[in-house]
């Protein structure tokens, strides 16, 4: 449906239908060639005749694109790990370990680490998952979930807020290999420090193969640069 018509009329009348297409094809380019190898022009290059003002009219910027690349993958995730939240079958501690364990092993992750650059040279995109991190990911899922566990009393602490960022600071950020460009064995040993900070915490909720998937996804990122 997408070859059809003229690129005034995919940019005035149909807008959804060309960001659907400009986003997937730069996902697939991006699966393809991996981030910091396509250019704007590649993306040019297999939209059927759009201009780049056709792109600019949409995104500002690959970077943009990227982003919003990311969001289509995990809006459906996203669903999933709320719904973990809302579950009246598991305490405070036993959700935390649940979205841990399901935000790992989400089919999205692998799309994401092969499609997604280097952050540790790029201070525009890490600022951007610092502050997903400290606005989205730590009050949206975390932090509830971390109250919850209070109330109940699987979780112990008078900090819940400033808990629930460090954890997620953790989480996405310092044991993040496309922030510090970690290898397998830099996964293994941070993953094995984080263990340790949680259970001195009372939250024994990481294990082996939690370790593994952090590793197997790091390795996808390696391998896409």
């Amino acid at each position: 449906m997408f070859e059809k018509g003229g690129e005034n009329v995919a940019r005035n009348k149909h807008p959804e239908e060309t960001v659907n297409l400009i986003l997937n094809v730069a996902s697939r380019l991006f699966m393809e060639k991996g981030y910091e190898h396509t250019s704007i022009q590649d993306i040019i290059d297999h939209l059927g005749g759009l201009s780049k003002g056709a792109i600019y009219h949409h995104f500002k910027s690959k970077e943009e694109i990227l982003y919003a690349v990311t969001d289509k993958m995990t809006a459906q995730s996203d669903q999933m790990l709320r719904a973990i939240c809302d579950r009246k079958d598991l305490n405070g501690k036993e959700k935390l370990e649940t979205i841990f364990r399901e935000s790992l092993n989400r089919s999205v992750q692998d799309d994401i680490f092969t499609v997604a650059p280097g952050f540790y040279n790029n201070p525009h995109l890490l600022f951007s998952l610092l502050h997903e991190t400290v606005e989205t990911a730590a009050p949206d899922f975390i932090q509830p979930v971390i109250e919850q566990g209070v109330e109940d009393g699987s979780i112990v602490t008078k900090h819940p807020k400033q808990l629930a960022e460090m954890i997620s600071l953790l989480a996405n950020l310092w044991m993040n290999p496309m922030v510090f460009d970690d290898s397998e064995e830099d996964t293994y040993h941070k993953f094995m420090i984080f263990d340790q900070v949680l259970k001195g915490l009372g939250l024994d909720i990481a294990d082996e193969k939690m370790m593994a998937r952090m590793q197997e996804l790091t390795t996808i990122y390696q391998k896409s640069k």
